[in-house]
């Protein structure tokens, strides 16, 4: 059985703006599937970040800081818990999919410093995630495409229903079923990849695609710099 049919699990955040190394997390999502068949297993987490939430972020993901205030809990523990539970997604094998990766990651890996002095590397420990992006994934097999590549416009593109966009459960799940829809369409490509494998070569494939928009940027004037780390970026000692 080729991967994409198999085991996968999917992560999400909606948080407090784009920023990974000052925004925080307001809610997260780690959805497990044992087989393409099988129902998804969803864990949902809702955190009181302790700052407040931006109205633009609110406007985006519906999350208010009186809600979040009433229904949320504290950062240290729920960061705790789902590093735990993504490093027994990890111990057991199961790749796991995360939609822009470096943002998701990062983002936790930061919380974590942040609320446990530790790190997502420190939970992982000798089993370190195994990561696929349906951004990368697409953009690297289907590269000349033209248009948008957001998780709504791949949702369409591989005929994926995604209900109730911008929650970390909604959009977990329908990541994992774009990746298996990318599977099976680029099969000829993929089913002889092992997961590690692909998850070497889409570091590889990232990196690229970020040298190829920081060209773009720099040919059209902007100075938005492009991170070609993947799926982490490294430490800052900037970070919060």
């Amino acid at each position: 059985m080729c991967w994409f049919e198999g085991p996968l699990a999917a992560f999400d955040t909606e948080t407090t703006g784009v920023d990974v190394e000052h925004d925080r997390i307001v809610s997260a999502a780690l959805v497990v599937q044992s087989a393409a068949e099988a129902v998804p297993v969803v864990t949902r987490w809702l955190v009181d970040p302790g700052v407040p939430v931006p109205e633009g972020a609110t406007a985006i993901h519906g999350l208010t800081d009186a809600y979040l205030q009433r229904n949320g809990r504290w950062p240290a523990p729920v960061m705790e818990e789902v590093a735990r539970a993504l490093a027994v997604q990890s111990a057991r094998g199961a790749p796991l999919v995360v939609m822009n990766a470096p943002f998701d990651l990062t983002l936790l890996d930061r919380e974590l410093r942040r609320h446990r002095a530790s790190s997502l590397a420190d939970y992982l420990g000798a089993a370190p995630l195994c990561v696929m992006d349906p951004w990368v994934l697409d953009k690297h097999l289907d590269r000349y495409r033209k248009g948008r590549r957001t998780l709504t416009d791949l949702c369409a593109q591989y005929g994926v229903e995604l209900r109730g966009a911008h929650d970390a459960a909604s959009d977990a799940l329908a990541a994992l079923q774009v990746v298996r829809a990318v599977g099976r369409r680029f099969a000829a490509r993929l089913e002889r990849l092992s997961p590690a494998e692909l998850h070497a070569r889409q570091a590889v494939w990232h990196a690229a695609q970020a040298r190829g928009l920081q060209a773009w940027f720099a040919r059209n004037g902007t100075e938005e710099a492009c991170d070609p780390a993947w799926p982490l970026r490294p430490s800052l000692s900037a970070a919060a």
